[in-house]
């Protein structure tokens, strides 16, 4: 109903009207009741200061304690009232309507204890001997300065509350008539004032629905037809503007869409108000779960927590860096504090250092590594050369066995320039692939022929479980053979004289799994991520020889081929090494 202007008009001066009436009718039903109350009560105080001085010659002494029944009574039935006299302590002498030899001692009565202390009592309370409002007036009968008794008389009030009941009846009866003809005439008031807005409002309405309308809204000469003609004006502007911000809030949605930094606006309550698409997949939370949530429940770490804190009672940037427990991730995260946009807000961006920090140790690394892997040879051949120059040129024999070392030792060199070239070439793309269909079968038992003898010498049984019945596969033969070679010779080098080598193959979906699996003496937890880089050993003392290349020449030809490799290992329990190779369509 009050979705209505015109109820929200007519209503409110009706229900105004309504309390109006009904304030004035308490109003004056009470100033009555009051007005008749005082009158009642003065004209018993006289009555009951008449009877005192009567009492105050009639009595020598002190009140019998017998004979004022009759005179109460007497009283009671010239005045129409209760008349009741009370002794000094508070024993009833004389009572005209009851029988006072079953009433209590009246001294603690309010109406005589106020008539004790300030020479007269009034009261007002419920009678329980007649069932009604009562109004007792109590006065001392005072005889050369000694108080005697007291006087009492009580008249029952329902005369006066009759008669106020009686006026407010008839006030009721005015104000519901008068509540009635002000409800039509309100009605009929708003109904013809609100006319006009409702036709301006169905009409905007309309246009409303088609944003792209150029319909205008009737304008008529009066106030509604001022604001109908702001209305077209102002409907003209917010189209052209609502373009401009449609098209700036496109690009920003775009923008963030495809930031690699994650975006969240907090405000001064520490709820999130905006949260993109990069920030989602850093702190693992959806959209609709993130806004309007508490800081601390999306992001769960406290130095972000802290940083938003520091931004907003500083107001200026701060950047901190932390480090994810669990997912080994790096961010870095910087709050700004957005004074003029959005007073309160705080811009948190959060970069994710993960990839870089990653690159960065791979690199030192590898510097690391290859200058190990050339230190030793060089260092070698520098043994050579200058024990040639001094004596060894001088004994054939010793000579032809350096220069053995020698060719070795750049056999060695030329080996590991030969691998990192090729693993250049294959990281560019340079070496194309001559794919054709193979069984796996066939690359599997190559590879095992080719390290038979070293396997043999060095006591490792080498297993094979690969069905003959498996889809072929599209690969290059030789590049996947030195992929199990690869594979193969590890796991002969880490394998203990008296372990076995299995090798396996089996269909899942649309690939071959391949899989190399050992007993040897297995990868810690903390190397095995990292197996796969170039010229990296789990072996920190780089005593097994290899130049390191060889798994990361394996990674990179798996994954020309559309395939996968990875591996599975638990220290001192072996490793098994896995890697996937599409089957012919």
């Amino acid at each position: 109903m009050f979705q209505s202007i015109r109820w929200r008009i007519a209503i409110p001066y009706v229900i105004l009207f309504m309390l109006v009436m009904t304030g004035l009718s308490l109003y004056i039903s009470d100033f009555i009741y009051h007005t008749e109350l005082n009158e009642l009560e003065s004209k018993l105080t006289s009555e009951a200061r008449l009877l005192g001085g009567t009492l105050e010659q009639r009595i020598i002494g002190e009140f019998p304690s017998h004979g004022l029944d009759v005179l109460a009574k007497e009283w009671s039935d010239d005045l129409g009232v209760r008349v009741t006299l009370i002794a000094a302590d508070g024993e009833v002498v004389g009572e005209s309507n009851e029988d006072r030899a079953t009433m209590d001692n009246h001294l603690q009565r309010p109406e005589i204890q106020q008539a004790l202390h300030e020479g007269m009592g009034r009261s007002i309370r419920f009678s329980r001997t007649l069932g009604a409002d009562m109004l007792y007036i109590a006065l001392p009968v005072v005889k050369d300065a000694e108080v005697l008794g007291y006087v009492r008389l009580a008249i029952a009030l329902d005369q006066i509350e009759a008669k106020v009941s009686s006026l407010r009846k008839t006030i009721l009866t005015g104000t519901l008539i008068a509540t009635i003809l002000a409800i039509l005439l309100g009605v009929v008031v708003a109904e013809y004032t609100t006319r006009p807005l409702r036709d301006l409002a169905k009409t905007t309405q309309h246009i409303s629905l088609d944003a792209h309308s150029d319909q205008l809204i009737p304008t008529t000469v009066d106030e509604v037809g001022q604001l109908a003609g702001a209305i077209n004006a102002m409907r003209v502007q917010l189209r052209a503007q609502y373009g401009r911000l449609d098209t700036e809030r496109k690009k920003l949605v775009a923008v963030l869409k495809q930031l690699s930094d994650g975006v969240m606006i907090v405000d001064e309550m520490g709820k999130v108000q905006m949260v993109n698409p990069a920030a989602q997949r850093m702190f693992s939370v959806k959209e609709g779960d993130a806004l309007d949530r508490s800081l601390p429940s999306v992001v769960r770490h406290h130095q972000i927590i802290d940083l938003w804190r520091k931004c907003l009672e500083s107001g200026e940037n701060q950047v901190t860096s932390l480090e994810v427990p669990g997912k080994h991730q790096i961010f870095q995260v910087e709050a700004i504090p957005l004074v003029h946009t959005l007073p309160g807000s705080v811009l948190l961006v959060v970069n994710d250092l993960t990839h870089l920090r990653r690159l960065e140790t791979v690199r030192r690394d590898f510097i690391s590594n290859i200058s190990h892997e050339l230190r030793t040879p060089l260092a070698s051949l520098k043994a050579l050369a200058e024990t040639l120059q001094e004596s060894a040129l001088d004994d054939p024999p010793a000579a032809r066995r350096f220069l053995n070392r020698i060719e070795a030792e750049v056999d060695a060199l030329s080996l590991m320039v030969q691998e990192l070239l090729e693993l250049s070439r294959i990281e560019s793309g340079k070496v194309p692939l001559e794919l054709k269909p193979v069984p796996p079968q066939d690359l599997l038992t190559s590879a095992i022929e080719r390290l038979q003898l070293q396997s043999e010498n060095s006591g490792i049984q080498v297993q094979l479980h690969c069905p003959a019945d498996l889809p072929l596969v599209l690969a290059d033969p030789p590049r996947i053979e030195q992929v199990v070679v690869n594979l193969l010779h590890n796991a002969i080098k880490f394998t203990p004289a008296g372990g076995n080598i299995t090798l396996s193959a089996e269909s899942s979906e649309d690939i071959i799994l391949f899989s190399i699996k050992d007993t040897g003496s297995g990868i810690s937890a903390e190397d095995l991520p990292r197996i796969f880089e170039r010229f990296f050993k789990a072996d920190r003392a780089r005593s097994g020889g290899g130049t390191g290349l060889g798994l990361a020449i394996s990674h990179h030809l798996v994954e020309a081929h559309g395939g996968r490799i990875w591996a599975e290992s638990l220290e001192g329990h072996g490793s098994t090494f896995y890697f996937t190779i599409p089957v012919v369509a």
